[in-house]
């Protein structure tokens, strides 16, 4: 169990080192912007999917695990 609370402290302290930087940077411009991402406005209501920020995070995510594993 020691293990597995080092790995998440270790994930937890990398997490708030990237929000920390991507708020003091004003963050990603183009994140949340990518073709493929929905946006819809009316009146009184938006909605927003970012569909492709999410799979271009999700694989990047994927690749950066894979390599820690080896």
């Amino acid at each position: 169990m020691t293990e597995l609370g080092k790995i998440l402290m270790l994930c937890g302290g990398l997490m708030l080192l990237v929000g920390a930087v991507l708020s003091l940077s004003g963050g990603i411009p183009w994140l949340g912007r990518l073709p493929g991402d929905i946006f819809i406005q009316r009146d009184k209501f938006s909605f927003s999917f970012p569909l492709a920020t999410s799979l271009l995070v999700s694989v990047a995510l994927s690749l950066i695990l894979a390599l820690l594993r080896r």
